[in-house]
């Protein structure tokens, strides 16, 4: 994720490759990353951060104790501290670094990865209007961004925008899976599934009519989806989503616990 956040804000024009300073403890990712991006990269995370504007944290929830006792003597009382960690709640980062750290907390998805990515966040108090303009510009460079009142929505996004690109992974699966079980070969099943919610999902949102509407729209009295979508209510389709999304941010406020 740290990775297409760099190539997103280099891509987008955001950020130059000489204002980003990357850090990773394995050598080959830091060479990968100058190669690749045209980044400095250092194994140390006091350099990295002395002198930033902006530290995003793109680690492990797991390792976040030790990052921030690594560079919280380098860090500016006035840097924007931005975290995409999972589960580390903004009073957990202020611990390890200053409780009066401007900070801002993201949950972002994997399609980022190819600049289609959904990203919730929320701020403290005393980030001040352009460091919150920096964030949106960053997030983006990305793909699409939505700012919330507090974490208490954040888990909740983690639920839908966090955890969604699974279930959406998980839904063409099964349909690629069922493509083939009628005798269609597996790649042209990949190419028709995928571009079938490709283009599904991109009308959703270009045209701004509800999801109903557009089913409605294609779904003929007595025709073939009638008949899928009676299949899908039957084995509580739409329970099984609910159920799904409600686990998931259930673990989520879990996590931060």
């Amino acid at each position: 994720m740290g990775e297409a956040i760099i190539a997103g804000l280099l891509k987008s024009g955001v950020a130059q490759a000489g204002q980003i300073v990357a850090s990773d403890p394995v050598e080959a990712r830091r060479k990968l990353l100058t190669d690749r991006h045209g980044v400095a990269a250092t194994a140390s995370n006091a350099e990295a951060v002395r002198g930033a504007d902006i530290v995003i944290l793109a680690v492990k929830p797991q390792i976040m104790g030790a990052a921030l006792g690594e560079f919280r003597s380098a860090l500016s009382a006035e840097t924007l501290v931005i975290s995409i960690a999972a589960g580390t709640p903004m009073a957990t980062i202020r611990e390890g670094l200053n409780p009066n750290q401007p900070l801002v907390r993201v949950m972002p998805n994997t399609p980022a990865a190819v600049g289609m990515g959904m990203s919730v966040w929320t701020k403290t108090d005393n980030v001040t209007a352009a460091q919150a303009e920096w964030t949106m510009d960053i997030l983006k460079a990305i793909g699409e961004e939505v700012a919330v009142p507090n974490e208490h929505y954040i888990d909740m996004g983690t639920a839908v925008n966090g955890s969604g690109p699974g279930f959406v992974f998980l839904f063409i699966e099964a349909m690629i899976d069922a493509a083939v079980q009628l005798g269609i070969a597996r790649t042209t099943a990949e190419k028709l599934v995928i571009q079938t919610v490709r283009g599904s999902a991109e009308m959703a949102a270009q045209s701004g009519v509800h999801p109903a509407i557009l089913k409605n729209q294609v779904t003929s009295p007595g025709g073939t989806t009638a008949a899928g979508l009676h299949a899908l209510e039957a084995g509580a389709f739409r329970a099984i989503v609910a159920d799904a999304v409600r686990a998931a941010y259930e673990r989520s406020v879990a996590l931060g616990k």
